[in-house]
């Protein structure tokens, strides 16, 4: 039966299997790729997607606008 290990234990176990299998600097490439991050990123997304949307269909109609006014001055000189 094989022993039983703390996690710590097992994190040391397997640091050191990384570290020389794929050496230190793979190491740690390879416990980077695994960051889990934080929040919600769906409901994030969506909020970040809605908001900015918005900012984007503001720009666009003010850019009209002072494209439409600029338009007809050039046209009254």
């Amino acid at each position: 039966m094989s022993e039983v290990r703390t996690i710590s234990e097992i994190r040391k176990i397997g640091i050191k299997a990384l570290t020389q299998s794929l050496g230190p600097i793979g190491m740690v490439r390879f416990l980077q790729s695994f960051e889990m991050g934080y929040g919600d990123y769906t409901k994030e997304r969506h909020e970040w997607l809605e908001e900015n949307m918005d900012k984007i269909i503001r720009e666009i109609k003010k850019r009209r606008s002072l494209r439409l006014e600029y338009e007809s001055k050039d046209t009254q000189v």
